[in-house]
């Protein structure tokens, strides 16, 4: 488990992106409507809350850089930097906002929208569950407080955690992303610009965080989790496609044990015959909670493995799971591009299923049906 960092130098990666928000913050010309971009891992909320603290701190320290640009940095221990960092634990703030919602009145469950506040001026915007979506009774609550001044800290702050909107959640943002308050800051984390409508993109300044070098993810682990093999180090390093966040978290015991499962899918298409152990497997993958994180790693799984295969059929060697490369290599000169392409969409269609609730075991045994029927 990752660590809040107490300081921007404990934030790995990216240093000219971030020392240029740093002395944005330090000039007072911080954009009032920033996208921060990049890959799911990469860090972009960690770095949202590091820079609202910074922008925030009661003590306002200033840090040097090597060009002699003023940075702005953070104490970490006054009223306002403590109460900014109890947001980073999000996913255990967001199930708290969760059962306190479910402990209302069926009349007013409808009309709360989830959010996240440990300070005052700071609010945090995440995907409302079950759908997952920005909604726009939490845009409506932004726009609201936007335009209140800030209580205990110079700026009010908004991080929406995703670019997953509905339409009129997106529609109804962009007045305040084109005319924010002086005294207001919206943030918007994206891993895909591309997925934000050009409206809102064209309102924003856009900052990006770029995966890490291999090398530099290997060195990160062999400091952070000394507990992992040198073999284990490198393979978690391809994993998580240089995004430090997803490297510093990833339960590789996990990952292989659904990865275990992901091949019999595979193997089950290349060797047509017993199906028994197939269904063994997916007869494991039942209602409930735990079945439904125990599908969703399995299809990541399954979905790195389908990668892997492409890029090694069609001659590139870059690959993630280096451990099994040489069975990878066999499904490669086995299978078809168009099976490959075929068992990429039958994916999709299960992921699509499994959100419409249907029966996990029943869709993976018609998933691998289909994989087996495909061309070779």
């Amino acid at each position: 488990m990752s660590v809040f960092p107490s300081s921007f130098d404990q934030f790995y990666g990216n240093r000219h992106a971030v020392e240029s928000l740093r002395s944005s913050i330090a000039a007072g010309r911080l954009p009032h409507s920033l996208i921060v971009a990049g890959p799911r891992g990469a860090g972009k909320f960690t770095l949202a809350l590091l820079l609202t603290m910074a922008l925030e701190c009661e003590r306002q320290p200033r840090e040097i850089a090597v060009d002699a640009r003023s940075l702005a940095s953070f104490c970490g221990t006054c009223r306002n930097c403590t109460r900014i960092a109890e947001s980073a634990a999000l996913d255990e703030r967001v199930e708290e906002a969760v059962a306190a919602r479910e402990e209302m009145r069926d009349a007013d469950k409808k009309d709360t929208r989830v959010l996240v506040q440990t300070h005052p001026d700071v609010l945090i915007l995440p995907p409302d569950p079950p759908q997952l979506l920005i909604k726009l009774g939490q845009v409506r609550t932004l726009i609201d407080r936007a335009h209140y001044v800030p209580t205990e800290a110079p700026a009010k702050v908004f991080i929406i955690t995703s670019s997953s909107f509905m339409k009129e959640a997106a529609n109804s943002l962009l007045k305040t992303l084109e005319e924010p308050p002086a005294s207001a800051h919206i943030i918007l984390l994206t891993e895909n610009v591309s997925e934000l409508l050009p409206t809102i993109r064209s309102r924003c300044a856009i900052s990006r965080l770029g995966a890490l070098p291999m090398k530099d993810m290997e060195a990160l682990l062999a400091e952070r989790r000394p507990e992992i093999s040198p073999k284990e180090r490198t393979l978690l390093a391809r994993l998580s496609e240089g995004a430090a966040g997803r490297a510093l978290q990833f339960d590789l015991a996990a990952y292989v044990t659904a990865r275990t499962d992901a091949l019999i899918f595979v193997r089950n298409a290349m060797q047509a015959g017993d199906h028994s152990p197939l269904f063994r497997m997916t007869e494991t993958y039942r209602a409930g909670a735990e079945g439904q994180t125990k599908t969703t790693h399995l299809l990541r799984a399954l979905a790195s493995i389908l990668e892997d295969i492409l890029l090694l059929h069609s001659g590139a060697e870059n690959i993630r799971n280096i451990d099994i490369a040489a069975e990878l290599r066999q499904f490669a000169e086995s299978f078809s591009f168009e099976w490959i392409e075929a068992a990429v969409h039958g994916l999709d269609g299960v992921q699509s299923g499994m959100r419409r609730n249907l029966l996990r075991n029943v869709s993976l045994d018609a998933y691998a049906a289909a994989m087996e029927g495909a061309g070779r």
